[in-house]
């Protein structure tokens, strides 16, 4: 008993000892004062939403688009000739026009590959690596980079990639890639990227199917998507996130109409050329033994549509040194197609795009707003060559030299 007793008061004894240590303790953990918040580096988000023309941001229905131009930069934005999706995604990019970075269409042919066509799903590097994307001057020095669908994204530059990147696959859902950014962002500082891409194709569809018109179908895809960014917004600022939004389109959308259609058929029969493109303009390449013949047929006078020799394109449209630009070029008048075959969709009025990149309807939407904007209201139009030294700038990537500027952007950066 004297035993047992002897070894209670021992155990007593220790016990107390170590109280004042764990009463001294416990306040610590409970006070949220002294529990570490990770001061977070800001990322740079570029988001294309495709086919976004700059007066949808006038039609009442996109409040989270309109909050961040309010405190921010927005305004028109020249896109690139020609005035298509993956030319000027690529130009976004690279801070290139098409003509240098050798994106000349959305379908395109090099004389280096003969019986080769370059087409949208093409992820060979040698139709892309005329230009560095940014992510990839990323990648090179240290920021880690990561692209939830953007044309050329997945292509690899010898060996190099983005830290993180996901195949385009137009089925899954706006909300989808959402949560993908954020889980991205949850992740540890040493692997959550610096500069992230978001693309949403939505917009651009709804345009091409009912025209850019005020509609339901239309207004639709404008709310959805301006819904999804805000959703992306709120879940950073959750997570105190600082992020600097760079909105942009690739290209703005004009009406279109079966009654307002050029048939190549009516031109020259189809056996004596090529077309490599068609649509809302025409890219043509005579078959061997018919130039002269295919020369004379296009370059002749015709209504809503003018054809050039590559190298007689008119300069202030910015195209045609690069080989891929095809032998014979045609524009066509905005809101007129020119077609081969016409499309079973094509019943009643439209959307297109790929039209003089000057012309007011394919002008292009630009924002920006986060911690590194002031709000500047809305800025003079401008070229999307420059987009690149803006991301560049916010991401702290050394640019590769190209043809844009950061100059319409520098009176509203902070320092």
């Amino acid at each position: 008993m004297m035993f047992k007793n002897l070894i209670s008061l021992i155990l007593a004894g220790f016990l107390l000892a170590g109280a004042p240590a764990l009463a001294a303790t416990t306040p610590e953990l409970d006070d949220p004062v002294s529990e570490k918040i990770e001061q977070r580096d800001p990322v740079t988000i570029l988001i294309s939403i495709d086919g976004f023309r700059p007066d949808y941001l006038e039609r009442g229905i996109t409040p989270n688009l309109s909050a961040l131009a309010a405190s921010g930069i927005y305004g028109p934005m020249r896109p690139s000739f020609p005035s298509k999706t993956f030319p000027n995604h690529w130009t976004l990019v690279t801070g290139k026009t098409p003509d240098h970075h050798g994106i000349v269409g959305n379908t395109m042919e090099d004389a280096a590959r003969p019986g080769e066509v370059f087409k949208m799903a093409t992820q060979d590097p040698f139709w892309w690596n005329q230009a560095e994307p940014i992510w990839i001057t990323a990648e090179k020095q240290g920021i880690r980079s990561a692209t939830m669908f953007w044309p050329g994204s997945e292509v690899d530059f010898n060996g190099v990639r983005p830290a993180d990147w996901w195949p385009f696959n137009q089925k899954l859902s706006n909300d989808r890639r959402i949560n993908a950014i954020v889980d991205w962002m949850r992740r540890p500082a040493d692997i959550r990227p610096r500069l992230v891409t978001l693309y949403f194709d939505t917009v651009d569809t709804a345009g091409h199917y009912y025209g850019p018109a005020p509609g339901e179908k239309l207004h639709a895809a404008i709310s959805a998507v301006d819904s999804e960014i805000g959703r992306l917004k709120q879940q950073l600022d959750d997570l105190d996130q600082p992020v600097n939004f760079v909105i942009a389109s690739d290209h703005g959308m004009t009406e279109t109409a079966p009654d307002r259609i050029i048939y190549l058929d009516q031109i020259m029969a189809r056996d004596q050329y090529r077309v490599v493109e068609d649509g809302n303009y025409l890219a043509v390449e005579p078959l061997e033994g018919n130039r002269d013949a295919v020369r004379a047929a296009f370059l002749r006078p015709h209504e809503h549509m003018q054809c050039w020799d590559r190298e007689n394109i008119p300069p202030e449209l910015g195209y045609g040194t690069n080989p891929r630009v095809p032998s014979i070029f045609c524009l066509v008048e905005t809101g007129w197609v020119v077609l081969q075959d016409v499309p079973e969709w094509m019943t009643g009025t439209g959307g297109g795009h790929g039209y003089d990149h000057r012309d007011p309807d394919m002008m292009a939407f630009f924002l920006s707003s986060g911690p590194a904007i002031r709000a500047g209201g809305q800025l003079p139009a401008f070229d999307n060559v420059d987009i690149y030294s803006l991301v560049a700038k916010l991401t702290g990537v050394n640019p590769v030299a190209g043809d844009g500027s950061l100059a319409p952007f520098e009176p509203v950066l902070k320092p």
